[in-house]
């Protein structure tokens, strides 16, 4: 119960760290300083070439703003791609950076359906398996079928499970739609697996109103309950 309390002050904390790091730079070294403002209104603006000419004369793409949020991640809350994708390509850029909420770049261009995003990401080894929430439940839950299958022909668990024991089957069943939950369950996801609610992929959809994917799953069931029953 602790551990939402505990992520928020090390968030804090960070914020205050570079807070009086600028503020020093600023101080001793103004036209460093000034470089910082131009590389984060540049991204605010999308505007690719003042990027590319601050990470050519040395900037650093793994700095974070004010409110310590890495550059890569900022670049997506401003929906600016040119930059994001200019910065996913460098060299010195690490991918697997969290924003507050412990959401990766890959996840995030998973759960909008920026399919070449995702694609260039996993090219340079953006991490596709860790524990809690993954990129896999975020393309499910977003409907993305070509990421979905992007994720799982380079390896990621189709069974992964959320922190309360969600699988990207139950997300795609509530969130997604019928294709997601189709490809999900042709690739071997399991739908009797509950989360810690007790619950099933066919509850989520249920619970959704989704009767594609209801249809889906009860059939799926079906299926399994009858190739059950001629191997007794």
């Amino acid at each position: 119960m602790f551990r939402p309390i505990l992520n928020l002050i090390i968030y804090f904390n960070k914020v205050l760290k570079y807070v009086v790091l600028y503020t020093f730079i600023s101080f001793l070294f103004p036209a460093t300083a000034g470089s910082y403002e131009d590389f984060f209104k540049a991204i605010r603006n999308d505007e690719v070439k003042v990027v590319s000419n601050l990470l050519t004369r040395g900037f650093d793409p793994n700095t974070v703003s004010l409110n310590a949020e890495p550059a890569i991640l900022l670049c997506l809350i401003h929906d600016s791609l040119k930059t994001f994708e200019l910065i996913a390509k460098h060299p010195k850029t690490q991918l697997n950076v969290r924003n507050a909420h412990s959401e990766t770049a890959l996840m995030l261009v998973s759960l909008r359906g920026y399919t070449q995003l995702a694609k260039l990401l996993v090219s340079r080894q953006a991490d596709i398996n860790h524990t809690g929430w993954t990129p896999l439940h975020y393309a499910a839950t977003g409907g993305h079928v070509e990421i979905i299958q992007l994720l799982l022909d380079e390896s990621a668990y189709i069974d992964a499970e959320s922190p309360n024991g969600s699988t990207p089957l139950m997300m795609a069943a509530r969130y997604g739609n019928a294709k997601s939950v189709q490809l999900l369950l042709n690739e071997g996801a399991d739908f009797e697996v509950k989360n810690q609610l007790g619950l099933t992929a066919l509850d989520f959809a249920i619970q959704g109103k989704r009767p594609e994917a209801i249809k889906l799953l009860e059939t799926a069931m079906k299926l399994a309950n009858s190739d059950s029953n001629r191997t007794k």
